[in-house]
């Protein structure tokens, strides 16, 4: 087992830089049902890599529209997120909410967006550590944290509001 102590974070880089981005309208949030790549096969918000020359915000709009058709407004950075896999991989993900957004949601190849209320977001079907930061992002709660996973396996994780 790794631990998020385990982790030498002083030296920490990662080697996958990425976003993710939930709209927030009305008592409900827009997430998507992953058909390809990392969390195939689960439930998040749209998001991606960051590709070169591009900001976070960049990508995640970018992202965004092209996974589910709509242009997010209102958007600001909620929190970052760091994560350790036991396989080599470091993830930094910059996480945004948007208050708002232009079109209407579409499915893509990548991606089968659904509304859920925010009080029934599908946990159960999603990545473990996200039923951790999701309240603070739904509180407007600036929050970071570091998690280890194996696989999919959520082996520790440690979330700070503020």
């Amino acid at each position: 087992m790794r631990l998020v102590t385990d982790v030498d974070c002083s030296a920490w880089e990662p080697t996958v830089r990425a976003t993710l981005l939930f709209v927030v309208v009305d008592g409900r949030v827009l997430l998507i049902h992953k058909q390809r790549g990392i969390g195939a096969g689960l439930i998040n918000g749209p998001g991606g890599k960051i590709d070169a020359g591009e900001t976070a915000l960049e990508a995640a709009m970018r992202e965004t529209h092209e996974e589910v058709g709509i242009v997010a407004t209102g958007v600001r950075e909620a929190g970052e997120m760091r994560f350790e896999f036991v396989r080599g991989m470091r993830m930094h993900v910059t996480i945004f909410r948007a208050d708002g957004h232009e079109g209407e949601p579409v499915a893509t190849d990548e991606a089968i967006p659904e509304w859920f209320p925010v009080a029934a977001v599908p946990f159960e079907r999603m990545w473990a550590d996200d039923e951790l930061w999701f309240p603070h992002l739904l509180a407007r709660e600036r929050f970071t944290g570091w998690c280890t996973f194996d696989g999919e396996r959520l082996l520790d994780a440690r979330i700070v509001a503020g």
